[in-house]
């Protein structure tokens, strides 16, 4: 009886053990990756015809993060590569995020706060030198996307360079369901505060770094951190370090003093990878419209975000208002898409949606280059221009 009794209690642990490191990543996954609700979003057959000869772009996707396999349409999350060809997506930069806190607080977080990815990384089977190191967190969510990019040649090709941008495009003549995608880092929590990380994080592929994500690190503050403050001096040398190699600087999460520090500097364009605009939506996600026409006047460019906190709604059209403010605010050619798919946000739809964007800025009697701008031409204008040559 006690024999069967073990036994019993054995098997229940395996199956505790099976649903927890294998069907629990999923069902966290679906969770966390929500759609909103809604009927389907109006696509005419104007929008339809420019949107599939459009180059579309998107500055911001978590998507390496999760266990799901993008090379089939799932139904479930943001992001696959199916998905991104039926959205027409041609660019697609995937960060990697490497510490997050509990419940994604904008108001503030301590750094020493309990950090969600370390039990992503335990659940999700994740290499155990992952557990305590964030650049290796970091390095091993881009392995995940160059195997995905060796296992479907054909629809993913990872870009590095200039040069290799120029391929996609030439390729993508050929094969126009062929997704370039970019390896970017969410905070540079992800250095693990040494400076020769950056080099590492290079020669991994990461051609975009943003500096803070939701806590103070040692670069400097978070817009969501407990400082508030400016750049540290290692914050600079790091800085120093990016532009050196031609890695895109991305100030999304930063503080607003950092921000400031980073203009100050004037050592070249930034993105803000996945926002909305302080004086259109006025919540802590959002920094001040002077900071971004700041950011626009040197060059830079304003990512828009898809999920409520950034634009003060949950559809489409509101969307659209937030793309038309910052238009108003800064020109339609510093605005481009910074989603967030895959950011444990609700999004009002994943990437296979997005011709309904187009439709709905043609709607507000955007010119069709004004459109092709914001959509992605702005992005691979940017890219081309800022990325390492070879």
């Amino acid at each position: 009886m006690l024999k069967k009794f073990v036994y019993l209690v054995l098997l229940l642990a395996l199956v505790g053990l099976v649903f927890v490191f294998f069907f629990l990543p999923q069902q966290a996954d679906s969770d966390l990756n929500p759609v909103v609700d809604h009927p389907p979003y109006p696509v005419s057959e104007r929008a339809q015809a420019l949107h599939s000869q459009l180059v579309v772009g998107d500055w911001h996707a978590d998507t390496m993060l999760w266990s799901r396999d993008i090379g089939k349409e799932n139904d479930y999350g943001h992001v696959d590569l199916p998905r991104l060809q039926q959205g027409n997506v041609g660019l697609q930069m995937f960060t990697t995020v490497t510490k997050s806190p509990s419940g994604l607080n904008y108001e503030q977080n301590s750094a020493d706060a309990w950090d969600d990815i370390t039990t992503v990384a335990v659940l999700g089977r994740w290499p155990i030198k992952t557990w305590s190191s964030l650049a290796e967190r970091a390095l091993h969510q881009a392995r995940k996307l160059h195997r995905f990019a060796k296992k479907h040649p054909e629809d993913l090709m990872i870009v590095r360079s200039q040069a290799g941008l120029e391929q996609w495009q030439e390729r993508r003549k050929t094969n126009p369901k062929l997704v370039g995608g970019l390896i970017g880092t969410e905070g540079s929590h992800a250095l693990d505060g040494q400076l020769e990380n950056v080099q590492t994080l290079y020669d991994a592929g990461f051609r975009m770094m943003s500096l803070q994500h939701f806590f103070d690190n040692k670069l400097g503050a978070s817009l969501h951190g407990i400082s508030q403050g400016g750049l540290s001096e290692f914050g600079r040398q790091v800085i120093q370090e990016i532009r050196s190699r031609n890695i895109i600087l991305d100030v999304s999460h930063s503080s607003e003093q950092v921000v400031r520090d980073v203009l100050q500097m004037k050592n070249g364009p930034v993105v803000v990878s996945h926002t909305g605009f302080k004086g259109h939506c006025d919540t802590q996600r959002n920094i001040a419209d002077e900071l971004m026409q700041g950011i626009a006047e040197q060059g830079g460019l304003i990512a828009v975000g898809f999920w409520g906190d950034v634009i003060c709604g949950e559809n489409v059209n509101a969307l659209a208002d937030s793309i038309i403010y910052g238009i108003e605010l800064v020109g339609a050619e510093h605005l481009s898409l910074g989603s967030d798919f895959d950011g444990t946000v609700e999004t009002i739809f994943d990437t296979s949606e997005l011709a309904a964007l187009t439709h709905a800025l043609l709607e507000r009697n955007l010119s069709e280059a004004d459109v092709s701008k914001i959509m992605g031409g702005n992005m691979l204008r940017f890219l081309s221009e800022n990325l390492p040559a070879q």
